[in-house]
């Protein structure tokens, strides 16, 4: 197999390389001479592959994402929406007809009040 060959497989198992080609930070050909000097299992790949698993969230960074909201403001904005939901609502059943109240409409023979 030749290392062009290789080098193809190395990109397959690691897509994240795709990343940095596409934002213009690395080129495939500079990608591949690392590869031909390092080969697969050198430090130099580590600041291309590590990037990725720092996106994972794990339960200490949903704990500190908790530990930043703002509580009063989350309070605020609930309280608005609840408003608002009461206004529409206002609106809604103030145009209405009641259920009760039903329309018959007058018998085409009569006049007014015959």
């Amino acid at each position: 197999m030749s290392k062009k060959e290789e080098f193809k497989i190395f990109v397959k198992n690691h897509p994240e390389l795709i990343k940095y080609v596409k934002d213009d930070d690395m080129t495939w050909q500079k990608f591949f001479e690392i590869y031909s000097i390092y080969g697969t299992d050198n430090t130099v790949w580590n600041k291309y592959f590590n990037e990725d698993k720092k996106e994972s969230i794990g339960i200490s960074d949903i704990i500190d994402m908790v530990k930043k909201v703002d509580l009063e403001s989350v309070q605020k904005n609930i309280t608005n929406i609840s408003k608002v939901v009461d206004l529409i609502q206002s609106l809604i059943t103030k145009d209405e007809i009641p259920q009760n109240e039903t329309y018959t409409p007058r018998p085409l023979y009569k006049k007014f009040e015959d």
